[in-house]
């Protein structure tokens, strides 16, 4: 059976998949590909099924290298890719031969690339995922050097496409739309334009729990602080500093501070691409 082995990974490489469902309750997340838009498409290029577990790369930096043959795609923030010091490309099928190494620089904007291999990376699965959750610390162990990934079995279904072409992954500026509450009660009226009329900016402590903003502060109209209540992908929770937390895939399933607003969760995966530096745009989604 085919592998790949890892020789670096770059500032954080995670195996992740659509992610566990279901477990709530018992205080574990969803978790998952935290752009899975571009994990879908990894997969969808290799024929792979949508919950084949992929590698999620933060800022390039991964290495690995085929032990037996695979075909894998990358996909997500354009990561210059090459094969033996040879260039190739994103969004389309790539043969490896056996030793063949396979490296991704550093992407020109955005965050997170993603490495699908055909067969899907078939690490033991942890409460049904393959998805590592760093705040939970479930899931598949943080891949380091030295470490083989096995690989699955390919699919009965072949590639369609060599290459597919997609709209530009990352941006210096991006728009989120936004629905607010379930807390907006909890912040003035001038918050609430504030949210809206002025830019906010990732910060370097931004992470898959989530991107942590800096911006003017979103001003509250109450004292106190809320019971936990349950949080979901795309909770906006302003601290009592005001600057607001966007959570991201593994973010806590409850938390204390008020949300003012939800982002839309088909704007998710650009979110998730929105690296250190990045200016936000909050839009009003009705």
């Amino acid at each position: 059976m085919s592998s790949l082995e890892v020789l670096a990974t770059g500032p954080m490489s995670t195996v992740q998949d659509t992610g566990r469902f279901g477990h709530a309750a018992l205080g574990v997340g969803r978790s998952g590909a935290a752009d899975a838009c571009s994990h879908a498409l990894a997969n969808r290029i290799l024929a792979n099924p949508p919950e084949a577990a992929t590698l999620e790369v933060t800022l390039g930096g991964l290495r690995v290298r085929a032990r037996g043959p695979v075909t894998v795609a990358v996909t997500g923030a354009p990561t210059p890719v090459r094969i033996d010091g040879r260039g190739a490309a994103l969004n389309e099928v790539l043969h490896l031969p056996d030793g063949a190494e396979l490296s991704l620089g550093v992407p020109a904007r955005g965050l997170r690339s993603y490495l699908a291999v055909r067969g899907g990376i078939d690490v033991p699965p942890v409460l049904g995922s393959r998805s590592t959750d760093v705040l939970a610390g479930l899931g598949p162990a943080l891949p380091e050097p030295g470490d083989l990934l096995p690989i699955g079995p390919a699919p009965q279904a072949r590639p369609l496409l060599d290459h597919v072409p997609t709209a530009p992954v990352g941006a210096d500026e991006v728009c989120l739309r936004v629905r607010l509450g379930p807390r907006e009660d909890w912040f003035t009226e001038r918050a609430h334009r504030t949210l809206f009329d002025d830019l906010f900016e990732v910060t370097p402590r931004s992470d898959r729990v989530g991107a942590r903003l800096a911006g003017p502060a979103l001003e509250r109209s109450r004292e106190g602080e809320l019971p936990s209540e349950g949080m979901v992908p795309g909770s906006l929770q302003v601290p009592t500093r005001g600057e607001p937390v966007l959570f991201l895939a593994d973010h806590p399933v409850t938390g204390g501070y008020p949300v003012i607003a939800v982002v839309c969760a088909a704007d998710l995966p650009v979110a998730a691409q929105a690296r250190p530096g990045t200016r936000i745009r909050f839009v009003q989604w009705r």
